[in-house]
């Protein structure tokens, strides 16, 4: 197993978040998955269709899915992105876990874009989720993953985001200065504005917020509901 350091950003810019391991047959694993896949997938259990069609978007390692479909025995979980290295662990992810039709893709969707290719299919997905690509990404990246999930999504389904948010202008000093340094790298990423920013834009897409679930390292997981 190797050890490299990239992580990619929708913007397909490499980001040195944490190191990240290869092993031979092109899996990728994430420490941060690691140690948080668990408490994400209680959120999944309690508020998002565990026993329908959900789309990754920006899919990264692909452990998200992986884990899900081998703990929710009805799921279908459906992986995306734009970064060749990641879609390549995906797939290997999607043949290690022998799933079936249950683990599928990955298909190429660069949420900024109005059409997402393979996945545009409207009103045909129960959930669609997205972890830690808003904030490594241009806003127009947050913006049309919002408007994809009022096109794609049925009528009463979820989307779920999970990552660092500030809240009306309040921010933890840790996400704070998390937010900072990835200016640093690229003006356009940073840490979004749940209520000025992002809230907004739901109600554009015909989005509800149903809950906000606060997770580990002042990491918040955000469920929309598509009236």
């Amino acid at each position: 197993m190797s050890g490299d350091q990239d992580d990619i950003g929708s913007s397909g810019k490499s980001v040195a978040l944490e190191a990240r391991n290869t092993g031979e047959d092109g899996r990728r694993y994430s420490p941060s998955v690691a140690r948080n896949v668990g408490a994400i997938g209680d959120v999944l259990a309690a508020h998002m269709p565990v026993d329908g069609q959900i789309l990754e978007i920006a899919s990264g390692t692909g452990e998200h899915g992986a884990r899900f479909v081998e703990r929710f025995p009805e799921l279908d979980w459906t992986y995306s992105d734009l970064d060749e290295i990641s879609m390549t662990s995906q797939a290997a992810w999607v043949g290690h876990a022998k799933a079936g039709h249950r683990l599928s893709g990955p298909v190429r969707i660069d949420a900024s874009e109005e059409h997402w290719g393979e996945a545009e299919r409207p009103e045909s997905f129960d959930g669609i989720f997205c972890a830690n690509m808003v904030h490594i990404a241009p806003f127009e990246a947050a913006e049309g993953l919002v408007k994809g999930a009022g096109r794609l999504l049925k009528s009463g389904g979820k989307l779920m985001l999970y990552g660092p948010f500030a809240q009306d202008g309040e921010i933890a000093p840790s996400n704070a200065a998390f937010s900072e340094d990835l200016k640093r790298r690229d003006q356009s990423w940073g840490v979004r504005d749940l209520v000025q920013e992002v809230l907004p834009l739901a109600v554009r897409a015909g989005l509800t917020l149903e809950t906000i679930v606060d997770m580990p390292a002042n990491n918040l997981s955000v469920i929309f509901r598509k009236e």
